[in-house]
């Protein structure tokens, strides 16, 4: 199974979690609970991501990516982006310096 295979079937579980019971599913307990909720997570798993790039070993930064992806995806679920939209996103950008991608984004 190729890695955005994993992906897709996660996502395709995370989304089969909406509307579910809130106690007995953690992903329906997200749901449940609202987008602000959900945001709160992730930058609680990006934060628990860096603590272990800085001063974990390998094996908790792999844990630790797990859990922000997985929450990132509940959010992108609960906003109505699907996986294709950001892997079509990554696509576009292929290829183009970092720097010139930043440099064409509107202004904000």
């Amino acid at each position: 199974m190729s890695n955005s295979e994993i992906l897709e079937r996660l996502y395709a579980t995370i989304e089969s979690r909406k509307g579910a019971d809130p106690e007995t599913s953690w992903t329906a307990k997200l749901f449940a609970k609202g987008r602000g909720k959900i945001a709160q997570k992730v930058g609680e798993e990006a934060v628990e991501t860096v603590i272990a790039a800085l001063s974990e070993g390998p094996e908790k930064l792999a844990s630790e990516s797990a859990d922000l992806l997985y929450h990132l995806m509940v959010l992108w679920a609960d906003a109505g982006v699907k996986p294709e939209d950001v892997w079509a996103e990554l696509q576009q950008r292929e290829g183009t310096s970092g720097v010139a991608e930043k440099q064409s984004r509107p202004k904000s």
